[in-house]
């Protein structure tokens, strides 16, 4: 008898941008490693590429570039993305938003992988694009999802019933294979709640990508409101433009509204967690969300809240419990909502208590860890269903 110890089951995330993992899927990622699956990181690598494999995880640099829909070059990945799945013998691969989810999806069954995990991060550009490009993209690409998505090796994790609702309806996902798992989780020890800085000014905050779709627009119009009307008011954009999104803000364009009177583009941060420690009310004017880690880790540091209401924002922007909720693209409404918070402290205080207590209970990276492995592990038979 051979007494050589099995291998720990590989598990392969398939990720476009190494930032992303490393922002959205590390929790989840470091519950499977600690819970015995060796962990791979399938990615096109940028800046972050020495810290994954500082944690532990096996890297594997992937070219290609999360917007581009050149048909050779969509061809050449899946094919390379077939190869690395035939050559590494993943138990689970693990596919983070649409592009991987269709050409990881199609790579996976090229290459006989025995359990899928599919993961929309949101119901983007390709459920709620406007343009005509991104219409007619959705008619071509539905068919092909559906065909991944329903696959028996395929299980898909959506992040809200809205998203879940949505794709039964269109007939994308059966619902005996969909999990519903909240968002990647929150650090609540590194988020934790802080007394709020001295008023005036009322700080605002939006921690994101600088996107159309986020809403950042309609948050600044709203923000020129409210300044223009008297309130004591600041607002904090905190983020990049993504040139790879087609809703991009250009940095000419936030760079002139960083120059009017009370706003503040602060770019990109490590350091998150000190935004919110400084800010006293959490902003986020999107057309749709799956969970947004930016009001998820607002909400850890006890902070109010006011968001559109969307599928995503109101998994964790309760109307009343802890936010006020408004329409997208309401830039009325939303200064509304804002000088509500901005003039009453004893409701921002309220809010932000309640929040708190929201994260705790249902949001915790621990928590969410666990969910996940949980279905890891029914993946490759080990764990219920």
């Amino acid at each position: 008898m051979n007494g050589t110890p099995p291998s720990p089951p590989l598990l392969i995330y398939l990720v476009t941008e190494d930032w992303y993992f490393w922002s959205h899927r590390l929790p989840m990622a470091r519950a499977a490693q600690a819970a015995g699956f060796r962990v791979a990181v399938a990615t096109r690598v940028a800046q972050h590429g020495p810290r994954i494999e500082e944690a532990g995880f096996t890297l594997m640099p992937l070219a290609w570039r999360r917007r581009s829909l050149n048909p050779l070059a969509l061809i050449r990945a899946v094919w390379a993305i077939a190869r690395l799945y035939r050559r590494h013998r993943p138990a689970v691969v693990h596919h983070v938003a649409m592009k991987p989810i269709v050409l990881g999806g199609l790579a996976a069954w090229l290459a006989r992988v025995p359990a899928v995990v599919n993961a929309p991060t949101g119901l983007g550009t390709l459920f709620i694009g406007r343009r005509w490009t991104a219409r007619l993209l959705a008619q071509l690409v539905y068919p092909l999802l559906g065909w991944l998505l329903r696959r028996r090796p395929s299980r898909v994790i959506v992040q809200n019933g809205d998203d879940r609702d949505l794709l039964v309806d269109r007939g994308l996902i059966d619902p005996d294979r969909a999990w519903l798992i909240r968002g990647s989780g929150v650090d609540v020890a590194r988020y934790s709640p802080a007394p709020a800085p001295p008023a005036p000014p009322v700080v605002i905050a939006y921690v994101g990508r600088m996107l159309a779709d986020k809403g950042v627009a309609t948050l600044i119009a709203a923000f020129r409101r409210l300044h223009a009307a008297g309130h004591p008011v600041t607002l904090w954009l905190v983020g990049t433009p993504d040139p790879e999104n087609p809703t991009s803000l250009r940095d000419a364009a936030l760079r002139r509204h960083a120059g009017q009177a009370g706003i503040v583009w602060h770019g990109h941060t490590d350091d998150v967690a000190a935004v919110w420690r400084g800010a006293h009310i959490g902003v986020l004017a999107s057309r749709r969300e799956g969970l947004p880690k930016s009001l998820l880790e607002a909400a850890a540091s006890a902070r109010p809240l006011v968001a559109t209401d969307v599928p995503g924002c109101r998994e964790i922007a309760r109307a009343g419990v802890n936010a006020l909720l408004v329409p997208p693209d309401d830039a009325g409404a939303l200064a509304e909502a804002l000088a509500r918070l901005v003039a009453d402290a004893g409701l921002r205080r309220q809010f932000g208590l309640a929040s708190r207590r929201l994260v705790e209970a249902d949001f915790s990276a621990e928590a969410i860890g666990r969910d996940t492995v949980r279905l890891y592990r029914a993946c490759i038979g080990l764990d219920p269903a």
